[in-house]
């Protein structure tokens, strides 16, 4: 999975976010046939499955504190690492687990990205109320499909979430319990694992807040971490035996240091061409005037140098980064596509002034953000 330059790709069709609802359900003996092939992830028969998806648990992450979470890390020390999507950010990576479809194919192809024939963003998570969810991501979820076929399919979410634009794209079908607390979702995830078959979907957020707004290897994340520890701990123990948890991640994160941001509004000479600034610090698309991709791809090529990968869109889909891109996905990613390296990242004070008080990031496919836990258990 790993590229010679240090990037990760993605493991569509091997083991990515998008295979493991599918292969739940080839487990709980109701397969799923996705147009796409067959997916190399197995995972063990059983009646009920719980799939709990910490948003921002990536398995280095794991690793590098696991004095902060023994349990978790006890059990990634004998499982096989998955990966996120591209870009390695939330609404992409939720979209593909409750579709089975990698970002090519749904059409979430980041946390901002062009509505085509128009000048504006689509904010996958705060949604725009022009947009229909449907009419966006069109393609019956896998939990859709599964319900069809006779599973009895719980989402587990925040109370908030419940028919949010993200939430209707992404896992509509199904159930929908709100649950705000840890409480709240284990007690959720049991009434669910009893149905048979079942596939139970719980969701925690508060890891990646807490990484966003002081870092990783914070006090305020590590303890944050522990507390995910305890709850996945709990959850085990409170399902039937019988039951398999799934533990996945949706990406990673690394921290971006003062001295490797970039604020576009201090160097114009990278809005030369520009119409659109979306993506987000770690994953920019650029959305470009008439006649002006390849100037502006070499003007952020040799400005960022090997801060980032700068390429077309045409390069980044032949290297397979969103897998299969179907038409109507096409205009939605960039024409220019900044996926940064190491520790960088790159803002606009203008366009985006609130993700420059962030700490934690995320969206590019450095090992840290990419590489996922899918701890069976």
């Amino acid at each position: 999975m790993s590229e010679p330059h240090g990037f990760v790709e993605p493991a569509y069709s091997r083991r990515s976010l998008a295979d493991v609802v599918p292969a739940v359900a080839t487990a709980l003996g109701h397969p799923l046939d996705s147009g796409l092939g067959p997916s190399a992830m197995v995972l063990p028969d059983a009646p009920s499955y719980v799939v709990f998806l910490v948003d921002g648990l990536g398995a280095n992450l794991v690793q590098r504190y696991r004095h902060a979470a023994p349990y978790l890390a006890g059990l990634l020390d004998g499982s096989e690492t998955g990966t996120a999507g591209v870009p390695s950010t939330t609404a992409t990576s939720l979209t593909s687990l409750g579709t089975g479809l990698p970002p090519g194919a749904h059409g979430m192809v980041g946390f901002t990205s062009r509505i085509p024939g128009t000048e504006r963003l689509l904010n996958a998570l705060f949604w725009d109320k022009a947009v229909d969810p449907l009419e966006w991501q069109p393609h019956p979820t896998a939990f859709t499909r599964l319900q069809e076929d006779g599973v009895a399919v719980t989402v587990v979410n925040k109370r908030d979430f419940r028919g949010s634009g993200l939430t209707v794209a992404s896992s509509r079908g199904g159930e929908y319990v709100g649950a705000d607390r840890i409480g709240e979702r284990i007690a959720a995830a049991v009434v669910g694992a009893a149905q048979r078959p079942s596939l139970t979907y719980l969701y925690d957020s508060d890891l990646d807040w807490t990484g966003h707004k002081y870092g990783v290897a914070s006090q305020q994340w590590l303890q944050q971490l522990t507390a995910v520890d305890a709850e996945v701990e709990q959850l085990r123990e409170a399902l039937p035996p019988e039951t398999r948890l799934v533990v996945v991640a949706d990406h990673g994160m690394v921290d971006s240091p003062q001295e490797h941001r970039t604020d576009v509004d201090q160097h114009l000479e990278l809005r030369d061409g520009l119409l659109i600034f979306g993506g987000e610090a770690r994953f920019r698309h650029l959305y470009c005037r008439n006649g002006s991709v390849d100037d502006l791809r070499a003007t952020w090529a040799g400005f960022f140098g090997e801060a980032a990968d700068v390429m077309t869109r045409d390069e980044a889909v032949a290297r397979g980064w969103f897998g299969d891109v179907i038409p109507s996905v096409y205009p939605r990613l960039g024409d220019v596509v900044v996926a940064m390296r190491g520790d960088h990242s790159v803002f606009s004070s203008v366009d985006f002034a609130y993700e420059m008080t962030l700490v934690g990031l995320h969206g590019s496919l450095t090992p840290d953000e990419m590489v996922i836990p899918v701890i069976v258990c």
